[in-house]
C-alpha cells in the first residue's frame, strides 16, 4: 500500500512540474525605435490565461495607443509516431515613444489556472526621429526618363549615387583596441543601412586584410541577416559581412587598411506622366562605400620565464602516461593535454626532459580548435614517445607550462606531475636498436633481421651458352637504337611546343574551362548557390586569360569584351557572355535562387563557351 501510494505521488508531482515547465509566457518588441514612431508590443502565451498586467511604469516612457488585440493559432507535430497539439494566445499593443534613451521594460505578469506567470524583461532604445534620404533624381542625358531608365535595366546597366555617409557605410568593429601581443581580438565587418533604403543585392565586395595579425575566419551564414541596431544614436538595419578573430604578431600601432564595396540599391525614379499617381518606376543604382581605418595598439608582453611558451589567454594542463611498469625496450607514451581560450595553434610544444639512458622521439602534437564568435578555444595534445634502455628506477620530471593573462596582466605557470617509472630487464638483446613514429604500435625492434653473406669459396660454373654476340642480340641492340632516336625526336618536337606556353594555354584553355563547368554542375545540384556562380565565373576568367593571351592581373570585363570584338566573336555571344558575368555576379551576394534559375544559367554559360572556341578560331 505504501508502496503503490509512493508511486502515485510521485506521478502527480511528475505531472505538476511538467505543468509548470510548459507554461510559457514571452514578451517581444523592437530593441530600437524613434521619438514618436509607433510599434507592437506583443505577448504569447501557451496556455489560456487571464488578467494580463503591463510592466509597471511602461506609461511614463511610452503611450499606449490601442490594446490588448487578441489572437489565438493552432499547431500539431508528429515525432516519433507521438502527436503533439499546442494552442498558442497573442496579446497585442500599439505604443509609441515619447522621449530619448535607454528603457528597461520590466516583467509583465498573467493568471493562469489560479496562479501568476511572469514573462522576460526586455530593453528597447528610443532615438530622435531621423528624416528620411534625399533620392537623387536622374538628370537629362543618364536616364532622366522613366523609359530610359527602364532600357538601362533591360541591358543591365547601373549608375553610380551617392546616398551620404550617414545613411550607408560599412565598418569594421574590434572587440579591444588597446590588448598584448598574442591576444585574441574580435573583428566584426558590418553594413550599416538606413531603413528608408531598399539594398537589392551587392555588385562588389572587398573584405579587409588584417596585416600583422595571424588570423582565424568565424563561420557565418552565406545569406546576409540585417538586424536593428543603434549607432551614433540612429537606427540602422545592421547586417554582419564577416568575423575574424585576430591574434597580433607585431607590437605598436597595427591599423586595419580601408576597404571598399559597391551595393545595388532600389531607388524610385519620378516620372513625368499622367500615371504618377497610380505606379511607383524604381531603378537599380550602385552606391560604392568605403570604411575607415581602425588601429589597434599592441604592447609587449612583459620579459617571459624559460618555461613561457607563447600562450596567451586562459589555459589549463592536464598529463597522462600509458605505464609505470615496463620492462627494457618497451615504449612508453606521456600525453600532455593543454586546453582553454585563446592562441592555441601558436603555442609552442614544451621541452620533456629524460634521462640520458632513454631512447626519446619526437613529439606527436595534434589541436583541437573551434573558432566561434566569442573566441577561439580548444585543446592540443602533445604525445611524447620514449623506451628506457637500461632497467632501473626512474623519474619523470614535471613539465612546467607557462602562459601570459592578459586578464591580469600577468604570467601564470601550472606542472603536470611527476612519474616514477620502473624498468625491469626484459627478454631479448639489449643492445637492439629502436625505430618508430610517434605511435607506440609503429615501433620496431631491428638487429634481429639481418642476412649475413655467406662465408666460404662459392661453387661457380661456367655457363655453356651466351645470349652476347648473336643475330638476336643484335637485331634487339638495332631495334632499341631507332626506338631511343624515334621518342628522342617526339621528346624535341613536344619540347618546342610546351615552350611556347602562349600556344599550350591557349590549346588546353577549353578543356580547363570544361573541368571547371563541370564543378558548377556539381554545386548546382547541391543547392550551393554561391560556389556555383564562383565556378562558373572562375571558368570564364580561365578560358579568356588563356585564349586571348590577357594575364589574369589585367583581365576585365572590359578587356576581355575588347579582346572578344577583336576576334571578331559575333556581338551577340559578346552579349551573352556580359549578361551571365553580371547574373554571377550579382546571384553570389543576392539571395539563393531557384534550380530552374541556375539550370538555365549553366546552359547559358556552356553554350556561349562553345560559340566562343568556335569563333575565336576563325
Amino acid at each position: 500500500m505504501i508502496r503503490t501510494f509512493t508511486t502515485y505521488l510521485l506521478l502527480f508531482l511528475t505531472v505538476v512540474t511538467a505543468s509548470a515547465v510548459q507554461t510559457r509566457f514571452t514578451m517581444d518588441a523592437p530593441t530600437a525605435v524613434e521619438v514618436g514612431q509607433q510599434f507592437r508590443l506583443s505577448f504569447t502565451l501557451n496556455e489560456q490565461g487571464s488578467n494580463l498586467k503591463l510592466p509597471p511604469g511602461i506609461e511614463n516612457n511610452f503611450d499606449i495607443l490601442m490594446g490588448p488585440s487578441t489572437s489565438q493559432s493552432f499547431s500539431s507535430s508528429t515525432i516519433n509516431g507521438k502527436t503533439t497539439q499546442e494552442t498558442t494566445y497573442g496579446y497585442t499593443y500599439i505604443l509609441r515613444a515619447k522621449q530619448e534613451g535607454a528603457f528597461e521594460l520590466r516583467s509583465a505578469s498573467i493568471e493562469v489556472g489560479g496562479k501568476i506567470f511572469e514573462s522576460n524583461t526586455i530593453k528597447i532604445q528610443v532615438v530622435k526621429a531621423q528624416s528620411k534620404p534625399a533620392q537623387q533624381q536622374p538628370q537629362a542625358g543618364v536616364g532622366g526618363s522613366g523609359g530610359n531608365s527602364g532600357a538601362d535595366q533591360q541591358q543591365g546597366k547601373t549608375q553610380n549615387v551617392e546616398l551620404g555617409s550617414d545613411n550607408l557605410f560599412v565598418r569594421v568593429e574590434m572587440s579591444k583596441q588597446n590588448v598584448f601581443k598574442g591576444e585574441q581580438i574580435i573583428a566584426t565587418v558590418k553594413l550599416y543601412v538606413n531603413p528608408n533604403i531598399p539594398i537589392a543585392g551587392f555588385d562588389q565586395v572587398n573584405l579587409p586584410t588584417y596585416e600583422g595579425f595571424y588570423t582565424q575566419d568565424v563561420e557565418i551564414p552565406q545569406q546576409v541577416n540585417f538586424t536593428r541596431e543603434v549607432f551614433d544614436n540612429k537606427i540602422y538595419q545592421v547586417g554582419v559581412l564577416k568575423k575574424t578573430i585576430l591574434f597580433p604578431q607585431q607590437i605598436g600601432k597595427l591599423t586595419v587598411a580601408p576597404f571598399d564595396m559597391s551595393l545595388l540599391v532600389q531607388q524610385q525614379v519620378k516620372q513625368r506622366s499622367f500615371f504618377d499617381d497610380f505606379f511607383n518606376s524604381f531603378r537599380t543604382v550602385k552606391a560604392t562605400i568605403s570604411s575607415k581605418p581602425v588601429t589597434v595598439n599592441v604592447r609587449e608582453i612583459p620579459n617571459a620565464p624559460a618555461s613561457f611558451m607563447g600562450g596567451v589567454g586562459n589555459f589549463n594542463i592536464t598529463s597522462d602516461i600509458s605505464a609505470q611498469d615496463v620492462t627494457t625496450n618497451d615504449a612508453v607514451t606521456l600525453k600532455l593535454t593543454i586546453n582553454g581560450s585563446g592562441n592555441i595553434r601558436l603555442i609552442n610544444t614544451p621541452k620533456l626532459e629524460l634521462p640520458s639512458d632513454f631512447e626519446v622521439y619526437d613529439p606527436k602534437v595534434n589541436d583541437n580548435v573551434s573558432v566561434t564568435s566569442s573566441g577561439v578555444s580548444g585543446s592540443k595534445t602533445i604525445e611524447y614517445l620514449f623506451q628506457p634502455r637500461f632497467e632501473g628506477n626512474y623519474t619523470i620530471p614535471a613539465i612546467p607550462f607557462t602562459y601570459f593573462n592578459p586578464g591580469t596582466g600577468s604570467y601564470e605557470t601550472k606542472s603536470t606531475p611527476e612519474y616514477q617509472l620502473n624498468v625491469k630487464k626484459g627478454s631479448g638483446d639489449q643492445t637492439a636498436k629502436v625505430t618508430g613514429s610517434l605511435r607506440k604500435e609503429d615501433v620496431q625492434l631491428l638487429g634481429q633481421d639481418i642476412r649475413y653473406i655467406q662465408q666460404g669459396d662459392p661453387g661457380l660454373e661456367i655457363m655453356g651458352y651466351t645470349f652476347f654476340g648473336t643475330p638476336l642480340f643484335y637485331l634487339l641492340y638495332a631495334g632499341s637504337t631507332f626506338a631511343f632516336l624515334l621518342l628522342f625526336f617526339i621528346y624535341r618536337k613536344k619540347a618546342r611546343e610546351n615552350a611556347n606556353i602562349a600556344l599550350m594555354r591557349n590549346k588546353k584553355a577549353n578543356k580547363v574551362a570544361r573541368k571547371r563547368l563541370k564543378a558548377a554542375a556539381a554545386f548546382m545540384k547541391q543547392n550551393n548557390n554561391e560556389a556555383f556562380h564562383e565556378s562558373i565565373l572562375k571558368a570564364f576568367e580561365g578560358y579568356l586569360s588563356d585564349k586571348l593571351g590577357i594575364p589574369t592581373a589585367d583581365l576585365n570585363r572590359e578587356t576581355a569584351v575588347a579582346g572578344l570584338q577583336k576576334r571578331n566573336v559575333d556581338q551577340t555571344v559578346i552579349d551573352d557572355f556580359v549578361s551571365v558575368v553580371e547574373q554571377c555576379e550579382f546571384a553570389r551576394y543576392a539571395p539563393a535562387s531557384g534550380s530552374e534559375s541556375r539550370s538555365e544559367l549553366y546552359s547559358k554559360a556552356e553554350n556561349t563557351m562553345g560559340l566562343m572556341e568556335k569563333q575565336v578560331k576563325r
